[in-house]
């Protein structure tokens, strides 16, 4: 699994609400979820976000925004309905509520002119697990990636296609809202080249790239780097040098790095015994692991676990 795809499988849309909501300015809402990430895409008309610390982004008709959580942030349909009469709306839809339901996609309107209006789609992600962290820390606190208007009609007819039929409905709009989150991150990846992280840079190099893609697919392979630059097709030297360059640590600070970002997730998501996380990780024997791990995490794999049960 490429480190992409690890990281986000701690990020899901199951059982998350979307809310496709119309809108006739002026109009604030608050988003309490304290989701990890929110995602907003506008439809038709725009806004401007107001971030936790009051840092305000304008967000356009074919723009999708990603805001890191948990803070409480603000969407309004411009700045200055932050502080004057307005209707203000609120989504926290991660409780239990007759009114949040993967139905609600079609039914929300706020308003009564949807064409003069500002269409938004909303989804708000749950977390499992440590998996997603490393992701977070590599994204700013908004991020914001703009489509062409295609695909947001094509968004906005699969939202409420989804929404009408109830066979099914919550893992389609489940399965959308991961497919929307996967693209616009890409996207974004792609757009701040040297902003990335540093994980995602190295992706990108087509030399660091084949031992990167070769230790994600085995990382219970004893690998050197010596290995490493043999998948590259460079010289140990040459590859240690551009990794370090490029990924910002030597190659064995990544290797354990993430090996104790998966030993974290497997330790508090599963009951695997010590001895099979330290084989599934790349440690020949549970002492080897066992003194790594509390080496770079300041405790024993078992008091984390106990810990974090």
């Amino acid at each position: 699994m490429d480190p992409l795809s690890s990281l986000l499988s701690g990020i899901r849309a199951e059982g998350s609400v979307v809310s496709h909501a119309v809108l006739e300015a002026p109009w604030t809402i608050r988003f309490t979820d304290g989701a990890p990430l929110t995602m907003v895409s506008v439809l038709r008309g725009g806004g401007t976000l107001r971030l936790p610390d009051g840092t305000e982004r304008a967000v356009r008709a074919g723009d999708t925004a990603v805001v890191r959580g948990p803070g409480t942030f603000h969407l309004a349909d411009g700045p200055a309905s932050f502080d004057r009469p307005h209707g203000e709306y609120e989504i926290a839809c991660f409780m239990d509520s007759p009114e949040c339901t993967a139905q609600d996609l079609g039914g929300i309107h706020w308003g009564n002119d949807p064409d003069a209006a500002t269409a938004l789609i909303v989804g708000a992600y749950r977390a499992s697990g440590r998996r997603h962290e490393r992701l977070l820390l590599g994204l700013p606190p908004v991020l914001v990636v703009s489509e062409d208007a295609d695909v947001c009609d094509w968004l906005e007819r699969a939202a409420i296609d989804a929404a009408l039929r109830s066979a099914g409905s919550q893992a389609l709009m489940d399965r959308l809202l991961d497919w929307a989150l996967v693209c616009t991150l890409r996207a974004w990846f792609e757009q701040a080249r040297s902003n990335a992280p540093h994980w995602y840079r190295g992706l990108a190099d087509p030399i660091l790239a084949p031992a990167l893609h070769a230790f994600h697919a085995q990382p219970s392979r004893r690998w050197t780097v010596g290995a490493l630059a043999a998948e590259a097709g460079v010289s140990r030297a040459l590859f240690a040098k551009r990794f370090t360059e490029i990924i910002g640590r030597p190659p064995l600070a990544y290797m354990t790095e993430c090996r104790m970002d998966e030993a974290e997730a497997l330790l508090s998501e599963t009951d695997l015994a010590i001895a099979q996380i330290a084989r599934s990780v790349g440690y020949a024997d549970a002492f080897g692991f066992s003194a790594a791990f509390k080496r770079h995490r300041g405790l024993s794999p078992s008091a984390f676990r106990t810990v974090t049960a």
